[in-house]
């Protein structure tokens, strides 16, 4: 178990919101990682407003939250 941090949200919390990030995930292999743990770590950084490289290592690797954020952050088919 990590270190709670106060940008952290429950899983029950994440869940409401969990549609929206898995329908803007590219079709590809099984997902190897906890989307809560990733959607965490984006908190984090936009909260502290740390640099990518110096998320707490307790997160997923930096690169995988960044390119998830950067999927998330792409627009839909509509621009939004």
């Amino acid at each position: 178990m990590r270190t709670s941090y106060p940008s952290d949200i429950s899983r029950e919390q994440f869940e409401q919101i969990r549609p929206l990030l898995e329908s803007a995930r590219k079709k590809t292999s099984p997902r190897r990682i906890d989307l809560h743990e990733v959607f965490c770590a984006v908190l984090y950084l936009l909260k502290s407003g740390c640099q990518w490289r110096m998320l707490p290592s307790e997160f997923p690797k930096w690169r995988t939250v960044h390119s998830y954020f950067a999927i998330w952050s792409e627009p839909d088919k509509d621009g939004v």
